[in-house]
């Protein structure tokens, strides 16, 4: 049914329930499990100096590199202890959209998210689960999390 699926993280309780439930999927179906996170872009603006250094940037960069491997690896370890198969990606950018590249990068059957940030307003302000429930290159599970 499945060959190859996608699951956010960004390390929270909630995301914790969406990943433990794309385990379970992965490991009745002997799909590959792809969990990612996303930090955003580095720029110097973010760095506080308009005019800071291309060193900087990269020192910033590879700490926020470091970050995510770190999320994304404590939320394998579950799914590696069931036997899944599991493929960690830390990536950088627009959540949605890096979401998006990975699941049609690795040729995923689904790409489950949590449902956090679907309620009120915001479902109409463009959140994470919202634009990849419309812009996904296959199956979208949103996950209650809440």
């Amino acid at each position: 049914m499945f060959r190859n699926i996608v699951v956010g993280t960004d390390g929270s309780d909630t995301a914790a329930i969406a990943v433990a439930a794309a385990t379970e999927l992965a490991r009745l179906t002997g799909a590959t499990l792809h969990i990612a996170t996303v930090g955003g872009a580095t720029t110097s603006a973010m760095l506080g100096d308009p005019l800071a250094g291309a060193a900087a940037m990269s020192i910033a960069a590879e700490e926020t590199r470091d970050e995510l491997t770190s999320i994304v690896d404590r939320a394998a370890g579950p799914a590696r202890e069931q036997g899944v198969t599991v493929a960690t990606h830390a990536l950088i950018g627009s959540a949605a959209q890096a979401l998006c590249d990975l699941a049609e990068s690795v040729d995923a059957d689904l790409l489950l998210v949590g449902n956090r940030g679907m309620q009120g307003g915001r479902r109409f302000l463009g959140s994470v689960p919202n634009t990849i429930s419309h812009h996904a290159p296959c199956s979208v599970l949103i996950y209650e999390t809440t």
